[in-house]
C-alpha cells in the first residue's frame, strides 16, 4: 500500500472485503481504485471538483459529482457498509449534517481529520498570535479551504452529545507512527485523527 497515502493505508485495514464503499471527497479515487483492485470492493466516489472527477473516470472508479454540503438524499438508509471521509471534514461549510449522513447511509463510517488541538498549533498561537501553518495546516489564513477546525475533544464530544458510537480510534503523526505521548495526551500530541464510528 506504498502508493496510498499513510491515513488512506489505516482505512483500508479497516475495510472488510466485498463490501460496499461510499467515499466522500474522493480525489483521485486511489482508495477506491485500491480497495477495488485488492479487496473486491464496489462503490462510488464524490467529489466536486472537475480535476478529480476526470481522474476518478481514468482511474475506472465511479464517481457523483456533487457537493458534499448538499447532503446524500441520492442514497438509501444503510446503503454502503462503509462511508468513508478522510480530511475533508474541516472544509466543509456543514460538517454537522454531513456526519449525521454518513451515518445514516453507511453501517460504518471513517472519518480523519488533522487535529488542531496539536500543542504546536497552541504554542504558534500563543507565541506569534496568528493562525499556525503546518504540515496539517499547510495554507495561510485567507487562502485555506479549512473553516471548521476542531480538535480530538472537540470530535468526541460531537459524537457524544449526536449519540454517535465511536467503534475505533487511531491518533498517528502524518508519517502514521503512534508514540507514547499520542497516546497519553491525544489532544495535545496527536497530529491526525481516524475514526470509525456508527449511530446507536
Amino acid at each position: 500500500m506504498s502508493e496510498l497515502r499513510a491515513d488512506l493505508q489505516k482505512i483500508c485495514e479497516w475495510i472488510e472485503p466485498n463490501t460496499r464503499v461510499l467515499d466522500l471527497g474522493c480525489g483521485d479515487g486511489s482508495l477506491l481504485a485500491w480497495l477495488k483492485e485488492n479487496r473486491g470492493v464496489s462503490g462510488y466516489g464524490v467529489d466536486i471538483d472537475d480535476a478529480n472527477v476526470r481522474a476518478c473516470i481514468e482511474n475506472d472508479v465511479n464517481i457523483i459529482q456533487a457537493d458534499l454540503d448538499a447532503g446524500l438524499t441520492d442514497f438509501d438508509e444503510g446503503s454502503f457498509d462503509y462511508v468513508v471521509m478522510s480530511q475533508a471534514l474541516q472544509a466543509l461549510q456543514f460538517p454537522d449534517r454531513t456526519i449525521a449522513e454518513m451515518t445514516r447511509v453507511g453501517r460504518q463510517s471513517i472519518v480523519t481529520f488533522p487535529n488542531f488541538g496539536l500543542w504546536m498549533h497552541r504554542f504558534h498561537l500563543m507565541l506569534k498570535g496568528r493562525m499556525p501553518v503546518s504540515k496539517a495546516l499547510p495554507a495561510e489564513w485567507y487562502d485555506t479551504k479549512n473553516i471548521h477546525l476542531c480538535t480530538i475533544k472537540d470530535f468526541e464530544r460531537f459524537c457524544q452529545q449526536r449519540s454517535i458510537d465511536i467503534a475505533r480510534r487511531d491518533i498517528v503523526d502524518y508519517a502514521h507512527k503512534e508514540s507514547v505521548l499520542m497516546k497519553t495526551w491525544p489532544n495535545l500530541f496527536g497530529e491526525l485523527a481516524l475514526y470509525q464510528i456508527r449511530a446507536k
